[in-house]
């Protein structure tokens, strides 16, 4: 629906804007090779969320065009609409030639939201010119559009993100918010600058304000890296303990799925859900100490001494990096009943996430086996309360079975 409305408004425009011809040729020229200039540049964010910087903020900047060295400008929003489909349609075609083809959903909730700002504010500026009287007002609406359209792109992707994880969307809106708030602050007053530098500078304006832009999407791109390279890194530090023979070749990968299927049943926010990821993936390292391997590394057959003992060591293991305490407290913690053991009181949900994802998996391993499933379930809700949380139970009794259903 997202994509079939936000084509067809920009299939419309480009072919109306075909038939009546181009207002402004040059202007439209600039900020097409500007849009797809941008979109070929895109960038992937944590939480695969794709953004093009560069050329959405040229796509507000066009939208919000008031003039050009002081000559006004005429354009009308189906121009507008016209001229980002065709840069975004032109940054994309390199991508897709090499076979990197656009999550189309973000695609389309980039045209969307240029598309709305345009038929917003091209028809306000047509009837209120600016001029020196009325410009506070002017740029008023501008930074009002902005944050309008920042909080419908934040929750249509929430509401994407949501029915994909099968989440709270609520908590799917928080996540959207946090992600977008720096970029979408770069993006929106970036676009509004260009916009009003254009009426003084001209078109230089476009150089002068993405160059900004273009440091700030360095930036990010650095930070997703970074972010990639730390998953990397703890996917293959869990693989250690299977190398070892300590667990079964592809228990840590399973435990880490399960886990993360689970907390977003249960609606933990994305932060908390990379900590349940990197917990779950290390939560067996500290087998790595022991003399003789657990048989088939299934902790859950291991006596409650010999599972604390495991967690704390691979707690320590964590700890020495300096930056995952709170991963660490979850390994630490994930062999504790669900109320808890001592004054400590209950341990964090992701612990009791990872105390149901792993006994699953050492009890089923990679049998999909619907009788086999269905007796570890019964299992383990027959223990909670006791040893594991009900609330974790049912959840990872859901994920189960729409896992099954999509089989």
């Amino acid at each position: 629906m997202l994509i079939t409305a936000a084509g067809g408004c920009a299939v419309g425009s480009l072919i109306w804007t075909l038939l009546v011809g181009f207002v402004e040729p040059h202007a439209a020229l600039a900020f097409g090779v500007l849009i797809a200039a941008g979109e070929l540049a895109r960038i992937t964010l944590p939480g695969h969320r794709e953004v093009a910087p560069i050329a959405s903020a040229g796509a507000i900047g066009y939208a919000f065009l008031l003039s050009i060295g002081g000559v006004m400008v005429t354009h009308s929003a189906w121009q507008v609409i016209a001229v980002v489909t065709l840069g975004v349609a032109l940054g994309e075609l390199p991508h897709i030639a090499v076979g990197r083809e656009p999550r189309w959903s973000d695609l389309a909730r980039r045209v969307l939201i240029v598309e709305i700002t345009a038929l917003v504010f091209r028809p306000f500026v047509r009837e209120v010119p600016p001029d020196p009287d009325n410009w506070w007002l002017i740029v008023a609406v501008m930074t009002a559009l902005v944050a309008v359209a920042w909080l419908i792109d934040a929750g249509i992707a929430a509401t994407i993100r949501a029915e994909r994880l099968h989440t709270r969307l609520s908590v799917a809106f928080g996540d959207e918010l946090r992600a977008q708030f720096a970029i979408g602050m770069a993006i929106g007053s970036s676009g509004v600058l260009i916009a009003l530098a254009s009426t003084v500078t001209g078109l230089v304006g476009l150089l002068v304000f993405t160059a900004p832009l273009l440091v700030t999407q360095v930036a990010f791109r650095r930070f997703a890296e970074i972010r990639l390279t730390y998953l990397q890194t703890v996917r293959s530090l869990s693989r250690v303990t299977e190398v070892g023979g300590y667990v079964e070749t592809g228990h840590s990968r399973r435990v880490s799925r399960l886990a993360r299927l689970i907390g977003c049943e249960l609606g933990m926010r994305e932060s908390e859900l990379l900590e349940l990821e990197y917990a779950a993936l290390m939560h067996d390292i500290g087998q790595l100490s022991l003399r003789d391997p657990i048989a088939g590394g299934a902790t859950v057959l291991a006596s409650p001494r010999e599972q604390r003992r495991i967690a704390e060591l691979g707690s320590a293991v964590i700890r020495e990096t300096g930056v995952l305490d709170a991963v660490a407290e979850l390994v630490r913690r994930q062999c504790e009943a669900c109320e808890g053991d001592g004054d400590d009181g209950p341990p964090p949900l992701g612990s009791r996430i990872i105390k149901v994802a792993n006994a699953f998996d050492d009890l089923v391993g990679e049998s999909r086996d619907a009788d086999r499933i269905e007796a570890v379930l019964q299992r383990l809700r027959m223990d909670a309360g006791r040893e594991y949380d009900a609330e974790v139970v049912a959840a990872a009794a859901q994920v189960l079975e729409r896992d099954r259903a999509r089989r």
